[in-house]
């Protein structure tokens, strides 16, 4: 049941939060995609409570609503591992931001879901717990790194979920289980309480089946939040721009994502959905987007030298789970803590950021690649002065199999389209547009699910809210039946 229709249900008291909290943990503890890190043992509990409020005249956005979470959000009493054995022991203290308005909201949280390492992942292969597998086809990647949160979604267990996105972490999970995913405005979501991987690039936002449950979790989550100093102080109604149309509108396709690198289902996918763009009165216009392809390499130089600082807190020392051998000098301990801890792809990104942040190398890389991103922001900017959207793939494929993409530059490149829009901070959606057959080509019908990607100006995530209804409304939902 979608998310929507249980709260309308609970707080008509039709039905109870108990009962649709209980069918969710049934369907979380039955499943064979390695989803879930850790269930909630209070949900039952809470999910009471929720029926309390409700009977007590409370009227709640999200009344009786199962969420799952991607297992970098802190909520208090429960495990957050950032899916790195160096945090295999933690508990969080406290509840971050965004998942206490949920709570406030009527949620209950059933569990953690997968990630890879820290975020640092396109395909949900490099967990410290093992891969999460794609709930559409187990032999085939779900997409990273929030793969457990969209999984959970494409596996009909929850209606929704968060995850958080840095580079694609959110757009491309989606895109390769079929479901809705949305990077909001850098800064409309608090990250309080989030597990840092990039700091400048991280944002909070969610998955979800349809249009409606989508512009719910957003009008809980976008918030102004002083304890995150990014946070910023707008306030939107997303529920009232579903109704809203596209027609006039001009949406740019960017002809640089369009080259020969998109598998023959991806291009159909966009073509699909260029033709029902015009068919809704949009104009649909081939736009340069030069910026594209320098996004990769500033992007990578922008990531590593924050993560390799954000994650040098775990030491073994002050924070984080130590080596069982402390024989030596606090350098070896630590040294040992951070090497039984830490995942190659992990060691990877530190020793990548660490470089780049070293003396004699900092003009030459993190530097300009500061320049760079300033030069990408600068060129969406003007773009978006032409035209309300942009077009382009989510990711150059549908899901590629478990193991294709075992060189880290490959994986890299899975990110082609998504990176660019984190250095700018612009919101951005991922939209399951048809699917890939047996043979790799486009389908309307059935196999692979394909995502198609619009992005928004900033602090236009309505205008994303709006096309993703209008396009489920023109075609009967017909992309969303995975």
């Amino acid at each position: 049941m979608k998310a929507s229709q249980t709260a309308t249900r609970v707080n008509a008291q039709k039905a109870s939060a108990l009962e649709a909290v209980k069918t969710a943990l049934e369907g979380a503890k039955a499943d064979q995609h390695n989803i879930f890190l850790s269930l909630n043992p209070l949900a039952l509990e809470q999910a009471a409570r929720v029926d309390a409020r409700v009977k007590s005249g409370e009227h709640l956005p999200l009344a009786g609503v199962p969420i799952a979470l991607k297992d970098n959000l802190c909520v208090a009493g429960l495990p957050a591992t950032a899916g790195s054995r160096i945090l295999e022991d933690y508990v969080s203290p406290y509840t971050g931001s965004a998942v206490q308005r949920l709570l406030d909201a009527g949620a209950v949280v059933i569990g953690k879901t997968n990630l890879d390492e820290f975020g640092m992942g396109s395909s949900g292969e490099n967990s410290a717990f093992g891969a999460t597998l794609n709930p559409r086809d187990p032999t085939r990647v779900p997409g990273g790194s929030s793969s457990g949160s969209a999984a959970s979604v494409a596996a009909g267990i929850v209606p929704v979920a968060l995850g958080t996105d840095t580079g694609g972490s959110i757009r491309l999970p989606a895109a390769f289980t079929g479901c809705i995913g949305m990077k909001p405005t850098y800064g409309r979501v608090s990250r309080y309480g989030v597990i840092a991987y990039a700091s400048s690039l991280d944002q909070v936002g969610p998955f979800a089946l349809d249009s409606a449950d989508l512009a719910i979790m957003l009008q809980t989550i976008c918030a102004h939040d002083p304890r995150d100093a990014t946070s910023l102080e707008t306030a939107t109604d997303f529920t009232a721009v579903l109704e809203g149309s596209i027609k006039g509108w001009r949406i740019g396709l960017v002809s640089e994502a369009m080259g020969a690198g998109n598998s023959a289902s991806v291009i159909g996918a966009i073509e699909s959905a260029r033709a029902t763009l015009e068919t809704l009165g949009a104009s649909v216009v081939d736009i340069s987007l030069p910026s594209l392809e320098a996004g990769l390499a500033a992007y990578y130089l922008i990531a590593t030298p924050e993560a390799s600082s954000n994650l040098a807190r775990y030491d073994g020392m002050r924070f984080s789970k130590r080596s069982s051998d402390v024989s030596g000098d606090i350098n070896e301990v630590m040294s040992r803590s951070r090497g039984e801890g830490f995942g190659a792809e992990v060691k990877r990104r530190i020793l990548m950021g660490t470089y780049a942040l070293s003396s004699g190398y900092y003009d030459a890389y993190y530097s300009k690649a500061l320049r760079a991103r300033a030069l990408i922001a600068a060129e969406f900017a003007r773009i978006f002065e032409g035209v309300d959207a942009l077009l382009l793939p989510t990711a150059p494929s549908a899901a590629f199999k478990l193991g294709a993409k075992a060189d880290a530059l490959s994986m890299y490149l899975t990110d082609v389209d998504t990176v660019t829009v984190n250095l700018a901070g612009l919101p951005a959606i991922s939209l399951p547009f048809g699917f890939e057959d047996e043979t790799g080509a486009y389908s309307s019908s059935a196999g692979l699910p394909i995502g198609v990607q619009f992005i928004a100006p900033l602090l236009e995530d309505a205008r994303l809210v709006t096309l993703s209804a209008t396009l489920e409304r023109a075609t009967d939902a017909a992309f969303l039946r995975v």
